[in-house]
C-alpha cells in the first residue's frame, strides 16, 4: 500500500476500501501515462520546482470524491507530496472554495492532477444530482435509490458518492440480493414461479420482483414478496399499488421517472424511488487545478 494511513483509516471510515481506490487510481495513471512520463510537465518544470496546487469549486454543488483526489495525490507522490482535505466527502460547496490543497513537487502535483480531478468532478456531479432528487422528495416517506447502471471498475466509487448525495444504495452485486425482472419472469414461466423459485433456493436473501401490472402486483402479493418493483407505472397506476400493497411489502417506482415528477411519485406513498441517471447520467461537477505560490526547493 502506497496510502498513509491517516487517509487509508479517512477512506475505510467512509465505507470505501483503500485497494479498492488506490487500484483504480493506479489504473487511470496507467491510461494517462502509458507507460511513460507527463512529457510537458517534465521540459518545461525544474525538476526542484515545488508548488502548491488547489482544486477549487467553480460552481456550487455537493462533493464527493474528496479521499479518492487525496489518494491520487498520494500515488503520485510517494511521499513528496503533502495533501489535505478541505472539506468533507458530502459537504456542500460555493463557488470559489478549496477542496483539496496539495504541496509537493510540481511536476508531480500537475502528474496526478487530472486523474484528482476527473475523480472528484464525477463523482461530485453523482453526489449534486442525487441531492437535487433527495430535495425534490423531501417531507415525504421516499427514499432516492441507485442502481447496478454503474461505470464498470467504478461501482462502489459511484454509490458512495449516492451516499453523499444523500441517497440510499440499492445492492452492490448480483450476489447481495435478489431481483426478479421481466427476463428471469419469462425463464421461469411466470412471475409467480420465478419469485418462488428463488425463494426455495435462497430462503434467507432479500427478493424483490418486478411487475409491470397491477394483476402482478397481486401475485406476488400472495406469494409473499415483501419488496416489488413497479417497472413504469403511472403515479395513478403507483396510488391504486400502494392500496391495494396496504403496507403488505416496500414499494419501489421504477422507469419514467423524472426530477419534475419526483415529488408526485413519492406523494403515492411508495418507499423508493429507483433512479438510474444518478449514476449513468449526472453531469459532472466543475471543479479546476490552481497552481499557486511556486518557489526553488
Amino acid at each position: 500500500m502506497t496510502l498513509s494511513s491517516a487517509l487509508s483509516d479517512q477512506i475505510c471510515g467512509a465505507g470505501l476500501d483503500p485497494a479498492d481506490i488506490e487500484a483504480v487510481i493506479e489504473r487511470s495513471l496507467a491510461e494517462d501515462l502509458a507507460g511513460g512520463v507527463d512529457v510537458t510537465s517534465v521540459a518545461t518544470v525544474p525538476a526542484t520546482q515545488q508548488s502548491i496546487l488547489k482544486l477549487v469549486a467553480r460552481e456550487g454543488g455537493v462533493v464527493a470524491g474528496v479521499v479518492a483526489a487525496c489518494a491520487a495525490f498520494e500515488v503520485v507522490g510517494q511521499g513528496r507530496i503533502a495533501v489535505s482535505a478541505n472539506v468533507v466527502d458530502g459537504a456542500s460547496v460555493d463557488a470559489g472554495s478549496c477542496v483539496v490543497t496539495a504541496t509537493g513537487p510540481t511536476v508531480d502535483l500537475l502528474t496526478a492532477e487530472r486523474t484528482a480531478l476527473n475523480l472528484l468532478c464525477h463523482l461530485s456531479g453523482i453526489a449534486s444530482l442525487t441531492a437535487r432528487w433527495v430535495n425534490a422528495v423531501a417531507g415525504t416517506d421516499a427514499a432516492i435509490r441507485d442502481t447496478r447502471k454503474t461505470t464498470p471498475g467504478l461501482r462502489s466509487l459511484e454509490k458512495f458518492a449516492v451516499r453523499c448525495g444523500g441517497g440510499v444504495n440499492h445492492r452492490m452485486s448480483l450476489s447481495d440480493a435478489a431481483l426478479v425482472k421481466d427476463n428471469h419472469v419469462l425463464a421461469a414461466g411466470g412471475v409467480e414461479a420465478a419469485f418462488s423459485a428463488v425463494r426455495a433456493m435462497w430462503p434467507d436473501l432479500d427478493v424483490e420482483v418486478e411487475v409491470d401490472s397491477l394483476e402482478q402486483l397481486e401475485e406476488v402479493l400472495a406469494a409473499g414478496a415483501d419488496l416489488v418493483l413497479l417497472d413504469n407505472f403511472t403515479v395513478e397506476q403507483t396510488r391504486e399499488a400502494v392500496r391495494i400493497t396496504a403496507g403488505r411489502a416496500r414499494l419501489e417506482s421504477s422507469g419514467g421517472l423524472s426530477l419534475s415528477v419526483a415529488r408526485d411519485y413519492a406523494e403515492t406513498g411508495v418507499d423508493f424511488l429507483a433512479v438510474g441517471a444518478l449514476t449513468h447520467s449526472a453531469p459532472v461537477l466543475d471543479l479546476g487545478g490552481d497552481l499557486e505560490q511556486i518557489r526553488e526547493a
